[in-house]
C-alpha cells in the first residue's frame, strides 16, 4: 500500500514522502497514528498544494531577508565601554548587547541569528554576522568607543 506522510517519522519517512509499506503496517500503525494517510488522487493534490504554498513561503520570506540585508549591510552600531590604563576595554559587548541595540533600531533580530565572528573586546570596528535565511548573511559593523 502506498501512503503519504503528513508527519516525520524518524527512520520510516519525512513530511511529504510517498512510500509503499505493507498493508497492517500502514493501517495499524502509520494511518492509526496518524503519521501517513492514503495515497489516492485528493491526498496527492492535497500534498501538491501544500508544497506549492511552502515554496511560495518560502520564496516570499527570500525576498523579506535580502530587503532586510540590504538595510543591514549600511548600518553601525555604536558601543560605548568602559576602558582601562592603555585603553584596555573591560569585558567584552555581548550577544545581549548587540540584539538590544539592534531592538532599538528597529530591527527585531533573534539572538540564535546573530554570529560574533570575533571578540568584541577592542576599541574600533568590528563585524557582525547575521543570519536572516539559509544563505543570507548580512554583515553590521559595530563601533566600539569609549
Amino acid at each position: 500500500m502506498e501512503v503519504i506522510f503528513i508527519k516525520d517519522l524518524k527512520g520510516q519517512g519525512k513530511k511529504g514522502d510517498i512510500k509503499t509499506v505493507k498493508d497492517g503496517y500502514a493501517e495499524n500503525f502509520l494511518i492509526k497514528n496518524g503519521y501517513a494517510v492514503i495515497k489516492n488522487k485528493e491526498n496527492l493534490a492535497k500534498l501538491q498544494k501544500e508544497q506549492q504554498n511552502k515554496k511560495a513561503e518560502d520564496e516570499k520570506n527570500k525576498k523579506i531577508a535580502e530587503e532586510l540585508k540590504k538595510k543591514l549591510d549600511t548600518l553601525v552600531l555604536e558601543f560605548k565601554v568602559k576602558t582601562g590604563e592603555g585603553d584596555k576595554v573591560f569585558g567584552s559587548v555581548s550577544l545581549k548587547q548587540v540584539k538590544d541595540a539592534l531592538s532599538k533600531e528597529g530591527y527585531k533580530i533573534e539572538k540564535s541569528q546573530i554570529e560574533l565572528t570575533s571578540s568584541m573586546a577592542s576599541l574600533g570596528f568590528h563585524n557582525i554576522d547575521i543570519n536572516l535565511y539559509p544563505g543570507i548573511t548580512a554583515k553590521v559593523k559595530a563601533h566600539i568607543i569609549k
